[in-house]
């Protein structure tokens, strides 16, 4: 289809019925310029007149369609029912088929764990300023952790087509404006040629490190209008191969690296692929080095015997001995290499916990897309070598050089480092095993036994794991053997709510077709935001076991509140207040049942679990999305 001068095709049948209304109606639903409009093309002897009427929103979608997306996800808008119907169709419901989701915060959450699965993105609609507006919290937190999301946003520029009241207050003259500081490119075409390049380099951006979302305003008008431009044509995409760091300064990083003492990379948001966690995994085992994978991705695999002890908290790794410090697309890295100690009772000061001398590197491409407003960029970090660049690819070009630097002495020096952290890591992979066993038996249930009853039922399955676990203490992170690309999509990005359930039903979308066991720890919080698009998952079938983290509380605020009042003498008894979840508690069991789902619970029985986990597993193997509601330690 791409660079192909696309026919008008023939819509004779789909459209017979709207022809038919279309004459009775034409005086009340159109305004005499629009319809003169309308009826111009075959007074003038067009083409379009010999033949059914073809509008806008189908060569739109020619053009969407030759950029392979999957699916569309949307809340039903007037704004977009061009492209809504052409879709369904002229389209047939395929490539893009159309996800029913009931809030536009959902439609992007769904999108952004879907393409941290699939690594591309998935399309969604949103409904003029107030479905931008609803989407905008989980548009914020794709740009936050640099994942791809493809917006369209329907809009009526032309007062002519704006009718009543609504149509007027939900359109727009800059309709992108509100999250222009949160996507990496927008445009609002003006003609379908206009429209079919602006969709494909809008593609092509999303799709270039550092991935982020983009968005095209579609205009009413534009979609619903016939076809009247001449020898349109689907512009070809060509997509850009991902930024390589300097080769200088590569081989200079690779000769600090060999000749480190005591080498430490720090792994954010390296791998976008299961490449990109074997070649992290071939440059750790050259110089047995230590890795501390933030986890913002699955970058490691958990159980090797380089992995940094995964019972330190993702933001804060153990970094204090290292001479060579290398953050590969790394998050916050200044946080990473201070921490804030007390001055006296009030105050705080930083101080750098890395000894004196360590030269730290970095490489990312996220330089190549700062923006100014928004504060997601962390403190500056004074790097001695900074290297901008993608790091997956980045990463063969630096293992090349570290082959090169190796000498047969090194190698020696390096395997005799290797076999003192392998030890040290089995020892604190112990006391993780060991930790796991306190408190098996409380009620409620302890994060570790719900991480451990989870992982005796899947670990022989072909398991992803599609939430953070960050909430959990890390239990999963500390018990179970992460190895591949899909098995942990990591964080949210932004921190916004709402976005866990949606990215969970988006992502387990994505491992539909390859017959994967998707699983979401679900905090309770969190899918208060968004629980509707439970019914999303139950009518597209999309198979998902949903276990509750049910610690009935906003636990992370509560702990803030209690800390602040101790630290004025202050009773930490009043912290429920304002952030428990509790008087009356929510029954989570009966809303995902609502809504279609099975479910079971509230469980409070730790000897219950597992026989629950074995049942929602079979149910989910067949088929089905579950959620079992399973009441729990706060971390």
């Amino acid at each position: 289809m791409a660079g192909e001068v696309i026919p008008l095709a023939n819509t004779t049948g789909r459209r017979n019925f709207l022809k038919r209304g279309a004459g009775a109606a034409a005086g009340l639903a159109m305004a005499p310029q629009a319809a003169a409009q309308q009826a111009a093309p075959q007074q003038a002897g067009s083409a379009e007149a010999a033949g059914p009427v073809k509008p806008g929103s189908d060569f739109m979608l020619d053009v969407l369609r030759s950029l392979d997306f999957e699916y569309c996800a949307a809340n039903p808008g007037s704004s977009f029912r061009g492209l809504h119907e052409s879709i369904l169709n002229y389209g047939g419901n395929r490539s893009p088929e159309l996800l029913t989701c009931l809030h536009e915060e959902s439609s992007a959450a769904m999108a952004h764990g879907y393409a941290k699965i699939e690594g591309k993105p998935m399309m969604i609609m949103v409904h003029g300023t107030v479905g931008l507006q609803h989407a905008s919290m989980a548009i914020y937190n794709a740009y936050c952790d640099r994942v791809p999301l493809f917006i369209i946003a329907g809009n009526i520029l032309d007062v002519n087509y704006r009718r009543g009241n609504a149509e007027w207050v939900h359109s727009v003259q800059d309709c992108a404006a509100m999250v222009r500081d949160y996507v990496k490119w927008d445009d609002n075409p003006v003609s379908l040629t206009h429209f079919a390049e602006s969709a494909v380099r809008a593609y092509k951006l999303s799709m270039t490190p550092p991935y982020e979302p983009v968005l095209l305003v579609a205009d009413g008008a534009l979609q619903e209008e016939p076809v009247t431009e001449k020898n349109l044509r689907v512009p070809k995409l060509a997509m850009a191969a991902p930024p390589q760091g300097d080769s200088a300064a590569v081989k200079e990083a690779a000769r600090l690296l060999v000749a480190a003492e005591n080498p430490v990379i720090v792994a954010g948001r390296v791998a976008r692929s299961q490449r990109g966690i074997e070649l992290l995994v071939e440059l750790a085992e050259l110089l047995q080095a230590r890795v501390q994978d933030q986890r913002l991705r699955m970058n490691f695999p958990s159980a090797h015997p380089l992995s940094g002890d995964p019972g330190v908290l993702p933001m804060n790794p153990n970094v204090r001995d290292a001479d060579v410090l290398l953050g590969l697309e790394a998050q916050d890295l200044w946080n990473l290499t201070h921490r804030m100690t007390p001055l006296n009772r009030f105050g705080m000061e930083s101080q750098s916990v890395v000894q004196p001398g360590t030269k730290i590197i970095t490489v990312s491409a996220i330089d190549l897309n700062h923006k100014s407003n928004y504060q997601d960029f962390g403190r500056y970090v004074e790097a001695d070598l900074a290297i901008t660049g993608d790091a997956e690819a980045t990463l063969p070009a630096l293992i090349e050089e570290v082959k090169r630097a190796l000498t047969v002495d090194r190698r020696r020096a390096l395997q005799e480092r290797g076999k003192r952290l392998t030890a040290a890591n089995e020892q604190a992979r112990q006391r993780h095993r060991e930790l796991a066993a306190v408190a098996w038996d409380a009620s409620p249930i302890s994060t570790a036994r719900l991480s451990a009853e989870i992982w005796a039922q899947v670990k022989n399955e072909d398991w992803s794991l599609v939430s953070w676990d960050r909430m959990l203490s890390a239990w999963p992170t500390r018990l179970w053997s992460f190895s591949k690309h899909y098995q942990f999509i990591g964080t949210h990005g932004g921190s916004g709510m709402g976005y866990g359930l949606p990215a969970a039903v988006g992502a387990a979308l994505a491992n539909k077709k390859h017959g994967r066991l998707t699983i979401n720890i679900q905090p309770d919080g969190d899918l208060c935001y968004a629980p509707g698009v439970l019914w999303t998952a139950a009518h597209h079938q999309i198979p998902l076991l949903n276990i509750m983290h049910n610690n009935r509380a906003y636990h992370e605020e509560r702990m803030y509140i209690a800390l602040l009042g101790a630290k004025y003498d202050r009773s930490p008894e009043k912290s429920d207040i304002g952030t428990a979840l509790k008087g009356p508690n929510i029954d989570y069991a009966s809303i995902a049942k609502g809504f279609g789902l099975y479910s079971e619970g509230p469980i409070e029985n730790p000897n219950d679990l597992a026989p629950a986990i074995k049942r929602a597993v079979e149910r989910v193997k067949k088929g089905e999305p579950v959620l079992l509601d399973v009441v729990t330690q706060p971390r």
